[in-house]
């Protein structure tokens, strides 16, 4: 088997993927498509520009070969605080053919945030979009132990100039370490998910191409950043793996951004998460945009709401395929299918997925029962970089992953979202912990106390909604309700800020003092 290379076996069904002894995954993502005629092919698009394969090919391992002149070794970590944009794709794939471990991570961060992800990942050299300077400048004046090697997109475009546009592949495996990306846990620290070379390859075969229906004749447009598992797939690797062109804009996700994106781009695969939907929906009743290319709309990141997806289907005349992922699987793993959807419920496992739902003993629960999901296939993690108790909690024995996520299958045997097994939120279809907030919160002088719980807006996609106990209570009011609302926007990343805020005299607790955060959800149903 030649190296580097990718094969099927037909004799089981879905056919069983196989990797060259010697792998790695910028090959066939990368290199693959000169040799099968797409040299000339636009990979990439952007607003301002047009990267074919035959360039992308050449710039990533002028990348590559960039990250090694500056002194970076095969296994050790660049951080990427990088906005969508072509040098992304450049960065990550040359790195990763140079054996070097690329971390992207959310570029709507904070001081503090970056601080903390630079330490944690004990990262070589740090890379960031000029957009970020100032905050990674204000991160890095609070760190002792900087980086050996700090630059920006513009630096490294300088690098890539003086540098050989050949590259030999690092010599790697299926299971030599690839990549990281960053997922919040329970605690509201980001934890380092690591990947190996083979997950990229399970995601976009199984999901990106057996269940999307991804073509090289695709345009994709991702609303989801390429930082986030979601986005990751939609407009980095499922696109490269089929051959299509990748369209990138790095400008605020709005429903006006995407309809101008949208007529802008032509793209016929559109990928969103439930909540930008919604919006979207209510844009709609005011102008209709010209979506006539889409052949096919993705959602992902959160439950999208059944009402939501007809709607839109109504709306638009396209469907929406809804599905469960995660980082730690990298993307979906449940999911609908043009041929076989319902709405309401994430749909079926994918294929080279199993999944099974567990009770509290770990036993498989009956049809119709909730429990907790678990998924075992070739795109899983396989730790948490410095978490080795959250690894052994998560990364179970004989492959499986322990999601978090509680499901029951309904009468059908649809998979159908129960929320989550702790109080964490998915907003905009991104993690944020109700600790982080509430400490954000407390930090206000009018604030004593504060509990922050998940509650369905309109469309019924979760909010963060906070019960603020005040120091004074005659404060309560319009007034200091939008004081905290800016405070929080301020302080944290954005899309976290509570969009409901309660002035209450106390707040439910347990006899030794912990707050009962599901009685504040009852309550908001």
């Amino acid at each position: 088997m030649q190296d580097n290379t990718v094969t099927f076996d037909e004799s089981e069904s879905p056919a069983a993927i196989r990797f060259s002894p010697v792998f790695n995954v910028a090959v066939p993502f990368i290199d693959r498509h000169l040799d099968e005629g797409r040299i000339d092919k636009v990979a990439i698009i952007t607003a301002d520009e047009k990267v074919t394969y035959g360039e992308l090919s050449e710039r990533v391992n002028r990348a590559g070969n960039a990250l090694l002149s500056l002194g970076v070794k095969p296994a050790e970590r660049v951080l990427m605080v990088v906005k969508d944009c072509p040098e992304f794709i450049y960065t990550f794939f040359g790195a990763i053919k140079a054996g070097i471990v690329p971390v992207p991570v959310n570029t709507m961060m904070r001081v503090a945030d970056y601080k903390y992800l630079i330490e944690n990942s004990e990262c070589r050299a740090l890379l960031y979009s000029p957009d970020f300077s100032d905050t990674i400048n204000d991160a890095l004046g609070l760190i002792e132990e900087k980086p050996n090697y700090i630059l920006t997109t513009d630096d490294l475009s300088g690098q890539m100039a003086d540098a050989s546009p050949d590259l030999a592949p690092a010599s790697t495996t299926e299971d030599t370490i690839c990549f990281w990306l960053y997922s919040s846990g329970s605690t509201g620290n980001p934890k380092g998910v690591v990947h190996p070379h083979r997950s990229m390859v399970y995601t976009s075969q199984c999901s990106g191409v057996d269940v999307i229906g991804m073509r090289e004749d695709d345009i994709c447009f991702s609303v989801s950043k390429m930082f986030h598992s979601y986005g990751f797939g939609n407009a980095l690797t499922f696109p490269l793996w089929a051959g299509a062109t990748i369209a990138l804009s790095d400008q605020k996700v709005t429903p006006a951004m995407t309809f101008e994106m949208i007529e802008k781009f032509k793209p016929t695969l559109f990928f969103g998460v439930p909540t930008l939907y919604a919006q979207q929906l209510h844009a709609m009743d005011k102008a209709m945009p010209d979506t006539s290319s889409i052949r096919q709309c993705v959602s992902a990141g959160e439950a999208l709401p059944g009402d939501v997806l007809l709607r839109w289907q109504e709306k638009t005349g396209t469907l929406i395929v809804d599905g469960l992922g995660s980082t730690e699987a990298l993307h979906i793993f449940v999911g609908n299918t043009p041929a076989d959807y319902k709405p309401g419920t994430s749909g079926n496992p994918v294929g080279r997925y199993e999944v099974r739902i567990v009770d509290e003993e770990g036993s498989e629960v009956e049809q119709g029962e909730i429990g907790t999901l678990h998924v075992r296939g070739g795109s899983t993690a396989v730790e948490y970089w410095k978490y080795p108790e959250k690894t052994a909690a998560t990364m179970l024995p004989e492959g499986w992953l322990n999601t978090g996520d509680m499901y029951y299958q309904d009468e059908e045997g649809y998979y159908v979202n129960g929320g989550r097994g702790d109080d964490m939120l998915k907003v905009g279809g991104l993690w944020c912990s109700p600790t982080e907030i509430e400490g954000c919160l407390i930090e206000h002088d009018k604030v004593l106390e504060v509990a922050v719980v998940g509650r369905a807006d309109p469309d019924g996609l979760i909010k963060p909604e906070a019960h603020v106990i005040l120091n004074n209570h005659d404060d309560a009011g319009t007034e200091t309700e939008e004081e905290l609302r800016a405070h929080c926007k301020d302080s944290i990343a954005r899309y976290k800020y509570p969009r409901w805020i309660n002035f209450v005299e106390e707040l439910p607790k347990t006899a030794t003092g912990k707050i009962q955060r599901f009685r504040l959800r009852e309550q908001a149903n």
